[in-house]
């Protein structure tokens, strides 16, 4: 199955509106992007402190660090657009949730860190992968079409070991540690519904609008631009941190 049946058709946006609308959308996720995946000084603080295995705090953490992921949650918004039956949405959410559970337990377990910057940059990268994937590029350019889920499950590794860089900044105690860490994926898992919940409902009701086979277009265009936005934020702040 491919998730972009509808993405060749041109919008009726003027060109003109459409990079208005993209400039809009790259300032404010640049503006935002220091508070996503933010490991805030009290969340640090409190992690620092406690020991012991803490079920609700690290699923409340768990969480807050999905609905405040904006490179994740475009990722996910990418993978469903064009998906439409339910028993497909949950094969290719799992499939993501899957891939980054993994990496993050294990990521955290055995202590493999990739620099912050590196990894967030490539995780915005599968955010420019996703909306050229629904665009039709790679068909249009070479003549195939890239396995959709092994390329979600293989970004959903990478975002794993996103979500583990960023668990270890919060020096977590060695004492209830895999616990805490299925807690933590937990709290991840349910931030992730509630946020596709809130997706899947905005979704529906712009599908039944007769512009949308137009829009989706400019839409994804859209989420490519959001996509080298924030790779260009976690590269130049690598080369200058």
């Amino acid at each position: 199955m491919t998730s972009n049946p509808r993405a060749h058709r041109r919008p009726s946006l003027p060109w003109q509106v459409l990079l208005a609308l993209a400039a809009t959308l790259a300032a404010l996720l640049l503006a935002g992007a220091a508070l996503a995946h933010n490991v805030t000084e009290g969340d640090a603080g409190y992690v620092q402190e406690v020991t012991g295995f803490r079920p609700i705090a690290f699923i409340y953490l768990g969480a807050k660090h999905m609905v405040t992921g904006y490179d994740h949650l475009l990722f996910l918004a990418g993978v469903i657009f064009f998906l439409y039956r339910s028993k497909d949405i949950a094969t290719y959410v799992s499939i993501f949730a899957i891939g980054h559970s993994v990496t993050m337990i294990a990521g955290v377990w055995w202590s493999i860190s990739i620099n912050a910057y590196i990894i967030d940059a490539i995780i915005a990268f599968s955010v420019v992968y996703k909306a050229l994937d629904n665009l039709g590029a790679f068909r249009l350019w070479f003549g195939v079409q890239p396995n959709t889920k092994a390329a979600t499950l293989i970004f959903g590794l990478l975002h794993g070991f996103g979500l583990a860089t960023k668990i270890q900044d919060y020096d977590i105690s060695p004492d209830g540690l895999l616990g805490n860490l299925i807690a933590f994926n937990v709290g991840v898992e349910l931030g992730q519904l509630m946020a596709l919940a809130l997706i899947l409902t905005a979704m529906t009701h712009w599908r039944a609008r007769p512009a949308f086979a137009r829009q989706a277009y400019a839409a994804n265009v859209l989420m490519m631009v959001a996509g080298f936005a924030l790779m260009g934020l976690q590269i130049t702040g690598y080369f200058v941190a």
